[in-house]
């Protein structure tokens, strides 16, 4: 009985210590090994994109309202900085100018003016301006046309200075039909000029204490203001086969020329943090983003508004930047939730149409059916 009983216990005892060795998996370890394959998947995706599309950059990805960020190649390859690397900015283009009328927004939901006021309120002596509101400026529907905005006048410009130049350059130039969509940088540096006046303040600073202090961006600055530990990127071409050809930077003086346009430099993720603070109240609240994107002004012809353009009946925002005779390119396009969609900044392109191709391609293994590849 007695050595039964110790066999019972002896049997018992083991298969307690068996069952205590053997690993349990948990289903949230499942679940997290899964998730971690299908992250490195997309990453792996991406970067094989890139490299067969002979571009590098910084692109972040955001599937499901996850937002990552995947780089490739080198932002500054003579000093062998990563696409990626915290120390590397790349220039915002024309992605700037949703900023700019952001903090334009603003000030009319604070009651300084309001879209249908006439800019001669500012700008008295510039020709044409008793009849453009603000906001045709907003919409590129003033008829302004300057020339060569982006061509480099080689002049380290103050903000003020950048937009006295404008408005000679506006008097000097003929106009197109006011109303019609035409797609001018004059046009936002004229809105720069705005804010300056009716705040007291500079662009530098209002872009400060509006958009990057609300949102503690890190990574976000005027070109003058860029620190030492930061360094702008540098552009390239794949050209006879080889990448990092011809490289080329935005110069300081074409820069400062296109104050409230083109003078901010920042990363994929801090940008994506200011898409998203233009609806999350940070910026502006969903109702003044709406009326920001769709201003009375608004050309019958474009989709265009408030430095955006809203696509697919309003379910997608998409802008595209480039800068001058560099090969930085940027091309945002996102669901109007900001829930997926690419943030993609590129310093090696090859064309427009090209790096369109590349970014349209990952959109569509974001989410299927939901994107514009143009």
């Amino acid at each position: 009985m007695k050595k039964n009983l110790q066999k019972t216990i002896i049997s018992v005892i083991a298969g307690i210590s068996l069952a205590t060795s053997i690993p349990v998996v948990h289903h949230e370890t499942v679940f997290a090994a899964k998730k971690a394959k299908k992250k490195q998947s997309m990453r792996k995706y991406v970067q094989n994109a890139m490299e067969k599309g002979h571009v590098r950059g910084s692109i972040v990805v955001v599937k499901n309202g996850k937002a990552e960020q995947i780089s490739h190649g080198y932002g500054y390859y003579k000093k062998r900085l990563g696409a990626g690397n915290p120390k590397v900015l790349y220039p915002l283009g024309s992605l700037q100018k949703v900023m700019t009328a952001a903090m334009i927004t603003q000030l009319i939901y604070k009651n300084k003016f309001n879209q249908n006021t006439k800019i001669s309120k500012w700008y008295p002596h510039m020709k044409g301006a008793s009849r453009i509101t603000v906001g045709n400026l907003m919409t590129h529907t003033s008829g302004i046309n300057v020339v060569g905005t982006e061509s480099n006048a080689g002049v380290n410009y103050s903000e003020q200075g950048a937009i006295n130049r404008v408005i000679s350059q506006v008097n000097a130039q003929s106009m197109t039909k006011k109303g019609r969509f035409n797609y001018n940088n004059a046009n936002y540096i004229l809105l720069a000029g705005i804010i300056r006046k009716v705040t007291g303040k500079s662009y530098a600073t209002n872009l400060k204490n509006r958009i990057v202090k609300p949102l503690k961006l890190k990574d976000t600055y005027v070109y003058t203001q860029i620190p030492k530990n930061k360094t702008d990127g540098i552009s390239y071409t794949y050209l006879h086969g080889k990448n990092y050809q011809n490289p080329r930077v935005v110069p300081r003086t074409l820069a400062t020329q296109l104050v409230g346009a083109g003078d901010v430099f920042s990363t994929p993720m801090d940008y994506y943090k200011i898409i998203c603070g233009l609806q999350n109240g940070k910026i502006l609240t969903k109702k003044q983003f709406k009326y920001m994107t769709h201003l009375k002004a608004k050309s019958s012809e474009t989709t265009y508004s408030g430095g955006i353009y809203m696509r697919r009946n309003g379910k997608l925002e998409v802008a595209y930047g480039n800068f001058g005779d560099t090969y930085f390119a940027n091309w945002l396009q996102l669901t109007s939730n900001n829930k997926n969609g690419i943030v993609m900044f590129l310093n090696q392109t090859v064309s427009k149409d090209k790096n369109k191709d590349i970014g349209y391609k990952i959109l569509k293994k974001i989410k299927a059916d939901t994107f514009v590849n143009r």
